[in-house]
């Protein structure tokens, strides 16, 4: 833990001594700090038109923002937390929520010192700038872009909700490599790969100007010119299927390899302690789940109501289509099965939700919860990885299942809103959206960035860990339980 420690503060310094996705420069205070003692009557004409034509933010989409980010965290702790805890046996209880729990407190620190930086603001199209190390320069009246010209919501409000989607993004990897792994090894390699995988993955993917900059041909050349790689090859993800699911269940399944099976696995029983808890988990992520999807909309209107809705029925569906496979292959359908098909259609819709109507949301709910019970069952054994809580067979098929169908039901023809041309300052136009074709190739170039990217970040930074401080516990540690031998307590007292 000593070398962690120092491992840690080491990368600090190097990364702090160096020098908006829709976060705008431009957007400051509407009154200058000059004129507050001077008379309101004093203004002159031309200064009081150009405070009026200033945004200012909205308390209804600020107070719908807020509760979004509320309903993240509570996704991460407790729901991710006791999800993955109930999946694991009892001795490794405590030791699932530990690991959720830290690594939550720590990308949260993290992200104000130097990952919203990083990843929202420019630079190049792959990775961001250092300009607002410590959140330098955001003050309370600093705003943030939406989807929507003239609309803005506070900065500060921006960077909360993005350092819940970092944290419950690093989070989700643990399942993969659950129960064998050191609490040290699982901080350090979190640091690497929130550094050097997840911000690189953001800002290519959701670093753009904003609305606002978009005037005219001319201007949208410059803002894509200037924003994230896939984002100005038009890649469509609303909530995170790239940035989040794939990106995860990538770096998890090579973590898996890397770190091997656990001990006993394929011999021994290693049956979920806790179905119950389980459940809750899954239910606490479907109902924090609206706060990620419909608050990625960053404004409550309509399209926020329709991320809401396709949120709902796609994961309705994706636990239907779970349990009717489960019941056809082994003659019952599980609880687990209903949790896992749940979470499968949450996976698919997150890049979609947006973007696709309700029909397009059901049917993208269907396919994942069938594709997804295949991911952990055919798929994972034709890899032959001892993904625990199969982080890569849910998250990173469902991930890449949702985001190559964005590519299909977002188009106008299939119920789908299209795209937003903000030269002409509209948004479902048939004749801006590229085709169905040419989406899904554009949707399949992000899926293979993002596998190709994490797993090499992934593989480097375990290998570097393992070098450092080594991954695994001993074997007389596990074989006790990462709750005693890594913590010195217990679930349950009996």
């Amino acid at each position: 833990m000593k070398k962690f420690l120092i491992c840690l503060a080491l990368g600090l310094g190097l990364l702090t001594g160096g020098g908006a996705a829709l976060a705008q420069p431009a957007s400051a205070p509407a009154a200058a700090p000059a004129a507050a003692e001077a008379p309101a009557a004093a203004a002159s004409p031309a200064a009081a038109a150009e405070a009026a034509a200033t945004p200012t933010p909205n308390k209804g989409d600020t107070a719908f923002m807020t509760v979004a980010t509320v309903l993240v965290i509570l996704m991460t702790i407790p729901g991710l937390a006791l999800f993955y805890g109930g999946l694991v046996r009892s001795k490794n209880m405590l030791s699932v929520l530990m690991q959720v729990f830290v690594i939550s407190s720590l990308i949260y620190v993290l992200w104000v010192v130097y990952g919203y930086s990083v990843a929202f603001t420019s630079g190049s199209p792959f990775i961001g700038g250092l300009d607002k190390l410590f959140l330098k320069g955001i003050t309370p009246d600093s705003v943030a872009a939406t989807f929507s010209k003239g609309v803005v919501i506070p900065e500060l409000t921006f960077v909360a909700f993005q350092a819940t989607f970092a944290a419950i993004t690093c989070a989700l990897i643990v399942g993969a490599f659950a129960e064998r792994i050191k609490f040290s090894a699982v901080l350090l390699f979190v640091v690497l790969w929130f550094t050097f995988s997840y911000l690189p993955i953001a800002h290519m993917v959701w670093y753009w100007d904003g609305p606002d900059a978009i005037t005219d041909a001319a201007s949208l050349e410059k803002v894509t010119a200037g924003a994230g790689w896939l984002w100005a090859k038009g890649a469509l993800d609303f909530a995170g299927g790239t940035v989040v699911h794939i990106n995860a269940g990538v770096a998890g399944l090579v973590g898996a390899y890397v770190v091997g099976k656990r001990i006993g696995y394929g011999k021994e029983s290693m049956t979920p302690h806790s179905l119950t808890l389980t459940m809750v988990g899954a239910s606490l992520l479907w109902v924090g789940w609206f706060g990620f999807n419909a608050g990625s909309n960053l404004e409550a209107n309509g399209v926020a109501a329709l991320a809401f809705v396709n949120t709902l029925v796609a994961t309705a569906a994706a636990t239907l289509a779970w349990i009717a496979g489960e019941a056809l292959l082994k003659g019952k359908a599980s609880m687990l099965g209903a949790a896992s098909g749940a979470v499968a259609g949450l996976v698919a819709i997150t890049p979609a939700c947006g973007f696709v109507g309700p029909l397009g949301a059901i049917v993208i709910g269907l396919l994942s919860g069938l594709i997804c019970l295949w991911g952990v069952g055919g798929l994972k054994r034709l890899l032959g990885a001892d993904d625990s809580l199969d982080v890569f067979g849910v998250h990173g098929v469902g991930g890449i299942v949702g985001a190559l169908l964005t590519g299909v039901f977002a188009s106008p023809s299939l119920g789908g809103t299209g795209i937003c041309n903000y030269v002409t300052n509209k948004c479902g136009d048939a004749a801006d959206f590229p085709g169905i074709a040419a989406q899904v190739w554009i949707q399949a170039q992000a899926v293979l960035t993002t596998v190709v990217w994490t797993a090499v970040v992934a593989f480097v930074a375990y290998k570097i860990v393992d070098l450092v401080i080594g991954l695994r516990v001993t074997e007389e540690e596990e074989r006790e339980g990462l709750d005693i031998s890594s913590h010195g307590e217990t679930a349950y007292h009996r």
